[in-house]
């Protein structure tokens, strides 16, 4: 601090949790439960609880079950028994019906809106005694003297583009606390910096993600089937990019379509927002769609590492939880259940224990590990292209994770070829006429909002590289995977220049991860702002 910063005011708690997720939601709540003594604080940057959720979602109901066994009385908003599956292989034209993977048996399950499921779980918590700050990022971090983590700093509200404060100013505050538990889902903010400081993946492979697109759509009466999942690999992906589709019929004539694509593909020129926007044109989902209408839309990267990336989650003073930890089951596409596993895990702990120390063990001896190393080889599998992927899954499943782990994830960001070197396949793309037609179209339905006059939360360190490097080597890969249009090319009279609409920005995480020089770096914004999803 600054000889003329104004001190900071300072709340202080047993324990603070950031993130209003499923994993630091479960994880206070059951803090409460435990001890209904504890001062229990979670700090959530969007502006209402479920805001900035955004998950398929099918979920696995036993953590649930046992975190509040009478559920069903009261389930959340939106909340459909899964009854059947169906997994198909698309072509251009058409596709073919395979055996649905076991991992994908959904009998007992129930699709939810995760925002929604979020929201009601907060009513929970705030029911327990738990204090919910939404509408705070937690921008910083306090450290205390011997150099462990001893809380957050809430980012300051009222700051202009240029750092001068404006008649809103108020200046965040500092919340301390014994323990500090990371829940902030994935690629966090504050979880990137803290991984790197006490070198928590020294161990582990680079992590690897995939970015995945929703949107919730109104059909027309009739098409929906409540309680129908249908999966899908192929096109409109060639066979060396990992991805794949998801369709959940929700009841009142909704249905969630969604697309995911590995960011670890190697074509320069890959736009995974347009893959998506083909998929809705194949055949087979188009019908489905036509005539409705999008309700909302929006996108948020998602951890596909798996055991082998799995970080070590203590340090001094603080626990990864959930998909800040990088905790999703990818075969099962689903992370709800070990975000909430993990986060009701860690408050078993710190209430037996009172501290951070033994939580990565007690991680790795728990259920959660158990499901991650059954499964460890499917993801990486995926790294020789589809069919490989596939024989790997099947030799996986069978053997239930007992083969030796051969395969290794790889950065993302490395695996980008240069234009020169790379030859794209063709992958067969159609005109397409369904709605959204373009990004911003996108970024409409997800709602997103940022003051246009605060401090660009999209860091370039080093602009040069954009201007010098990235064009030749690249050309400029950030103007096409994000999925918000955030990064535009200006050819001006000049060498040109990177434009940045961060008022666009979906809080995806896409660029911090992608970017081939790791130029980009993705911090939070003012408090409250981003996108707005209504039931993703």
């Amino acid at each position: 601090m600054s000889d003329n910063e104004t001190p900071r005011e300072v709340m202080e708690y047993d324990i603070i949790i950031v993130g209003a997720g499923p994993a630091g939601l479960a994880c206070a709540l059951r803090m409460r439960q435990l001890n209904d003594e504890l001062m229990v604080a979670v700090i959530e940057k969007s502006s209402e609880i479920g805001a900035h959720i955004l998950s398929g979602a099918v979920i696995e109901t036993a953590p649930l079950d046992d975190l509040l066994p009478g559920w069903r009385d009261n389930p959340p908003p939106i909340c459909v028994d899964a009854t059947e599956d169906e997994f198909w292989y698309l072509t251009k034209d058409g596709g073919r019906k395979l055996p649905t993977p076991p991992q994908q048996n959904n009998h007992g399950n129930v699709i939810v809106s995760l925002g929604a499921t979020c929201a009601w779980l907060a009513e929970h918590a705030e029911a327990a005694g738990v204090d919910i700050f939404p509408g705070y990022a937690a921008a910083g971090i306090h450290y205390n003297d011997d150099g462990s983590v001893g809380g957050v700093i809430i980012g300051d509200m009222g700051v202009a583009r240029d750092g001068s404060h404006k008649d809103t100013y108020m200046q965040g505050i500092e919340i301390h606390a014994p323990v500090t538990v990371l829940g902030e889902g994935c690629r966090g903010h504050l979880s990137k910096q803290l991984i790197k400081k006490f070198g928590l993946d020294a161990e582990s492979d680079p992590q690897t993600y995939g970015i995945g697109m929703k949107e919730l759509w109104k059909v027309q009466p009739g098409k929906s089937q409540p309680g129908k999942i249908q999966h899908s690999v192929g096109w409109p992906l060639d066979p060396a990019t990992y991805g794949g589709s998801f369709v959940y019929h929700l009841d009142d004539d909704r249905i969630a379509v969604g697309f995911v694509c590995g960011l670890d593909y190697e074509d320069p020129e890959f736009q995974p927002w347009e893959a998506f926007q083909q998929f809705k044109n194949h055949p087979k989902i188009k019908d489905l769609l036509e005539g409705g209408e999008i309700i909302s839309s929006g996108a948020r990267a998602l951890v596909e590492g798996g055991i082998q990336s799995l970080p070590k989650v203590e340090m001094p003073g603080a626990l990864l939880i959930g998909d800040a930890a990088g905790l999703l089951n990818v075969p099962k596409i689903k992370g709800t259940h070990q975000a909430m596993r993990s986060g009701m895990l860690a408050a078993e702990h710190l209430h037996a224990t009172k501290a951070a120390d033994g939580f990565d063990a007690k991680l790795r001896d728990s259920e959660v590990a158990t499901e991650l190393h059954k499964v460890r080889n499917i993801r990486p599998g995926f790294n020789k292209g589809l069919w490989r992927g596939l024989i790997t899954a099947a030799i996986e499943t069978v053997t239930g994770g007992k083969l030796p782990r051969t395969l290794k994830n790889h950065a993302d960001h490395s695996a980008l070829e240069k234009v020169a070197d790379y030859q794209a396949p063709d992958r067969e793309w159609v005109d397409r006429d369904l709605p959204p037609r373009d990004r911003l179209a996108s970024v409409y339905f997800a709602a997103t909002e940022h003051d246009e006059d605060q401090p660009i939360h999209l860091q370039i360190l080093e602009p040069d590289v954009c201007v010098e490097k990235c064009g030749d080597e690249y050309d400029h890969p950030c103007t096409r995977f994000c999925p918000a249009n955030v990064y535009e090319w200006i050819a001006d009279d000049g060498p040109g220049h990177l434009q940045i609409n961060s008022a666009n920005c979906v809080h995806c995480k896409t660029c911090d991860i992608k970017d081939p020089y790791q130029v980009i770096n993705w911090v939070t914004p003012e408090g409250g702002a981003g996108p707005n999803y209504q039931n993703l």
